[in-house]
């Protein structure tokens, strides 16, 4: 088998695929997804792929066939389709600042309203989420994708460890509360925009239903715990005897696990 490159700390699909590193397919879950409904949430633990995941469906969804030649999912796609995606990611940014995650959601939505020639004139998340959904879908004619990186991360930073509480100072509960009542009314415009909305998916390391943050969200399906979707993000061992298995000779992978 011929060797290619390890995608280590590679969180762009477009990036793996144009490179011809190692990818193990996520594309056949990503399938069923769509074949089963439209609204998910998935946690899973930090470097395990999740980001990956999301930039896997964005590029499917805006069409780019080219990536996906040879993948599971190719000759199932309507390629002549193409959905305007919003993506959302909250991996980065101080959020025990008082006020900063309301800049933070301000400034994507500035890139999303950029990136597709939008103007809502609304200065509150909500309303501009929802509008800003409701043009990609009146201008193209097709329902979007909404994804969303590490939704939490407000909240769990000024809990558990954001750059302040490294620095040793102190656990923020107020800030954590500020952040998830701000998020609350923020996720609330997905739902009901949901008109407007092929495909959203949601993405973080905790249980959402342990932090009251989906009140005004119920129609999303929870797959953590899914067997089916066990294997949708990381690497199995049967992915390490397979699409790795031209970097396993002299590999001593007992001694690894130790």
């Amino acid at each position: 088998m011929t060797r290619r490159r390890l995608p280590i700390g590679v969180q762009t699909f477009r990036t793996i695929r144009d490179t011809d590193s190692y990818y193990v397919d996520k594309t056949p879950w990503i399938g069923r997804l769509l074949d089963e409904g439209g609204h998910y949430f998935l946690s899973r633990p930090r470097r395990f792929g999740k980001s990956l995941l999301l930039d896997t469906m964005k590029e499917l969804f805006e069409g780019n066939e080219a990536l996906f030649r040879g993948l599971a999912i190719h000759d199932r796609w309507d390629w002549s389709v193409r959905h305007p995606v919003v993506r959302l990611s909250f991996g980065s940014g101080d959020f025990n600042e008082p006020g900063y995650l309301t800049k933070k959601v301000s400034a994507l939505l500035d890139g999303v309203e950029r990136a597709h020639g939008i103007r809502t004139g609304y200065d509150t998340a909500p309303e501009r989420l929802f509008r800003i959904l409701e043009v990609l879908h009146e201008r193209s004619g097709q329902q979007a994708a909404i994804l969303v990186d590490e939704y939490d991360k407000p909240i769990l930073d000024p809990l558990f460890g954001g750059p302040r509480r490294q620095d040793g100072g102190p656990i923020r509960s107020d800030a954590a509360r500020a952040n998830r009542d701000f998020l609350r009314g923020f996720y609330a415009a997905i739902k009901e925009a949901d008109a407007h909305i092929r495909f959203s998916f949601l993405t973080g390391v905790s249980k959402f239903s342990k932090v009251s943050l989906f009140s005004g969200l119920n129609n999303l399906k929870d797959i953590t715990l899914d067997r089916r979707y066990a294997a949708i993000c990381g690497y199995s061992e049967t992915d390490l005897d397979t699409v790795f298995a031209p970097e396993l000779p002299g590999l001593d992978r007992k001694k690894v696990r130790e």
